[in-house]
């Protein structure tokens, strides 16, 4: 068994094995941010398009509440792998082990949609691994950077966790530009193995440096002693009244991957002369993040400490408020999206200003703050009480994501292929619906029929619960199970909506490009007169510039509920400029799995998103149920007042708090305790 250095060197030079650990870090990051840059993107526009059965397309806020589960798994999972490696394998181990579940997870992405599994499960399952080899990776390097330096060299820690930064930031801006090209142009199986082969590079380089590190031994008892002791409780639950309250930054810091991207997605993407794609404007983060932290550290710190004593609580406190701004902007900016602009994305770009000085100002801070906090046996644990933070941010986020959803039909019509038939008239119960499955065709004919043919029928119990009633819904599927057809008892007032909204619509000016829906106000004045078959007023809302949405309360009488029959009509301009433009680009992979999936309409489909359609009309879609009970500009301010009731509440809570610094140069001294704030 080879034999490890445990002490750091009595040395005032940089350690040899930071070049190692900084490499391993920048291949790392470019694989995870690479996956997690593409995640929301893919969930919400190609994770249906993965199997031969054309399956419903994940909402917007189902894609968010997806994204930050995740997100929240990876934070959290740094608890199980900072208690292994300080109390049994050591953090050398611990990342070796961890890091070939990281490479397997990558692995089960690339392979979404092949034997076995469901694309879902494909996904779920390689999700799981990453955050799991993430999770047992994070407190433990950023913990091993630390355990490199002694009492003479440590005053190069600062500058080490810059460059350590700087590797995270240098790799994701790299896997920031390429993996959402290669999700564009290749598809989903190649833009998730790329990253997987990079996390296979920063596990070898990793393993490279095995002789140069100082692997300190695991602390076994000393270690859980340390843990339960009083100090170390207390130094867990004075760092936890500060990192509960850092989590609400993380709760809108971790949507500028999910939230800001699918806003882009409403945006004018042409900006700087390129035609940006909505998940490559992350790249701005990590290309201010390397622009801006020799700002900060040599102008800004210094600036504001002429002024006041600069230190590290006030630092995390000043970055709170402002986060406040950087949301602001961007509540400000969806309110012009709801209000049918189309903003240039070089408004994200200012909020990735804002939103990048918070971070610098609270990650690094905390960084660097919870190693000299630690206890030296706790050093990983107290990381992974930092990246909890993390954690309970995206926790929070995904929670809110999931609350504001109104449950739909989409279970339903994901399951349709796979239903038996309730022969006799029976029914059965699927997502809390009571339904009746009908084969309208024999089984052993749907593999000729055609795709307009109806060869299932699914029928919903509307409100008393009662079949063959005038509040049922008829759902219809072909023989791909692909529904084509959604009858109800409000279709005749919904079009009837429609048409007057259509017709506002046509009649707003002579030019197709600049014609304009009417506003929330002004279509709900034209729809005065329509009513629902229970005489209720029909619901109106201009999503954007092109989308809008009709609502009718359903069988309950009640808005906002499962029984809700929702319209979104789209708008398909006939764009002579779009066309011409994109007359000589080549398909994407989105596009050419349209065409297979869907033929003809798929064709349609793809032109109709190319402006190469004949004339402007607009397209409808029934659905029911599956609306969200917090949307546009509104969602976005609400998570800015979270963030302003966090930054005043971190006042007090730092100018409470004791600070006391541990590092391995030897025990805490008196000049060390110092009033935090």
């Amino acid at each position: 068994m080879a034999t490890y250095k445990t002490t750091p060197p009595d040395t005032d030079k940089m350690p040899p094995g930071i070049p190692y650990i900084i490499g391993n870090e920048a291949a790392e990051r470019f694989s995870y941010y690479g996956m997690r840059t593409i995640l929301t993107v893919f969930m919400f526009r190609y994770l249906h398009l993965m199997s031969e059965t054309v399956l419903p397309a994940m909402s917007k806020a189902e894609a968010q509440e997806h994204y930050h589960t995740f997100s929240s798994w990876v934070y959290f999972f740094p608890i199980v792998g900072a208690i292994l490696s300080d109390a049994v394998t050591g953090k050398y181990r611990i990342i070796m082990v961890v890091s070939v579940l990281y490479c397997l997870g990558h692995l089960a992405l690339a392979f979404m949609g092949g034997a076995s599994l469901s694309p879902e499960q494909w996904m779920w399952l390689g999700l799981f691994l990453i955050a799991l080899g993430s999770g047992g990776i994070k407190p433990c390097v950023s913990a091993h950077v630390g355990d490199q330096f002694g009492s003479r060299n440590q005053h190069l820690m600062e500058k080490v966790y810059q460059w350590f930064y700087f590797s995270i930031n240098f790799g994701s801006t790299l896997s920031t530009i390429l993996t959402p090209w290669l999700l564009e142009w290749y598809g989903p199986h190649v833009a998730f193995g790329v990253p997987g082969v990079l996390m296979a590079i920063a596990t070898l380089m990793f393993w490279l440096g095995r002789n140069t590190y100082i692997h300190v031994p695991a602390g076994g008892l000393a270690f859980l002693k340390e843990v339960f002791s009083r100090n170390g409780l207390l130094t867990i639950l004075r760092l936890g009244s500060v990192y509960l309250v850092i989590a609400v930054f993380w709760a809108l810091f971790d949507q500028t991957s999910s939230a800001w991207v699918l806003q882009a997605e409403d945006m004018n993407l042409r900006w700087l002369g390129i035609e940006w794609l909505p998940s490559q404007i992350q790249v701005l983060n990590p290309l201010l993040v390397m622009a801006m932290i020799p700002l900060f550290q040599f102008v800004v710190y210094p600036a504001i400490n002429s002024v006041f004593r600069l230190t590290p609580l006030r630092k995390i406190g000043i970055g709170l408020f402002v986060m406040v701004a950087g949301f602001g902007l961007s509540a400000i900016v969806q309110g012009w999206i709801d209000d049918g602009s189309r903003p240039s994305v070089a408004w994200q770009f200012l909020g990735y200003v804002i939103v990048t000085a918070a971070e610098i100002m609270i990650s690094i801070t905390g960084l660097e703050f919870s190693y000299a906090q630690a206890p030296k046996t706790m050093k990983s644990v107290i990381m992974a009480v930092w990246l909890f933070s993390v954690s309970l941010g995206n926790f929070v986020t995904a929670a809110v994501n999931h609350a504001i959803q109104v449950p739909s039909i989409n279970p339903i019509v994901a399951e349709a292929g796979t239903l038996e038939a309730t022969e006799g008239g029976g029914s059965d119960t699927l997502a809390d619906r009571t339904i009746r499955v009908v084969d309208v065709e024999p089984r052993k004919s749907w593999a000729t029929a055609d795709e307009a043919t109806v060869v299932r029928t699914i029928r919903l119990a509307g409100g008393d619960g009662s079949f063959d009633t005038p509040d049922d819904v008829l759902l219809s599927f072909n023989r791909f199970a692909s529904l084509v057809g959604v009858d109800t008892q409000e279709d005749a007032a919904l079009a009837a909506a429609k048409e007057k909204i259509d017709t506002a619509f046509f009649r707003s000016a002579d030019n197709d490009a600049v014609k304009e829906l009417p506003s929330d106000d002004a279509g709900l004045d034209l729809l005065a007169g329509v009513a629902d078959s229970a005489g209720n007023p029909i619901g109106y809302h201009r999503i954007t510039r092109d989308r809008y949405r009709l609502v009718a309360d359903g069988p309950d009488g009640a808005r906002l509920t499962p029984d809700d029959i929702v319209l979104t009509a789209t708008v398909v301009r006939a764009d002579v400029e779009e066309a011409a433009r994109m007359k000589d680009k080549p398909l994407t992979w989105r596009e050419k799995r349209l065409i297979e999936l869907r033929g003809e309409e798929g064709r349609l489909q793809v032109e109709a998103e190319r402006g190469q359609a004949p004339k402007t009309r607009i397209d409808a879609d029934t659905s029911i149920g599956g609306l969200v009970t917090l949307e546009g500009a509104d969602y976005f301010w609400f998570w800015t007042g979270c963030m302003a009731a966090a930054g005043v509440i971190f006042i007090p809570v730092a100018l409470l708090y004791r600070d006391g610094k541990h590092l391995q140069s030897g025990p805490q001294t008196e000049a060390d305790a110092t009033v935090g704030t």
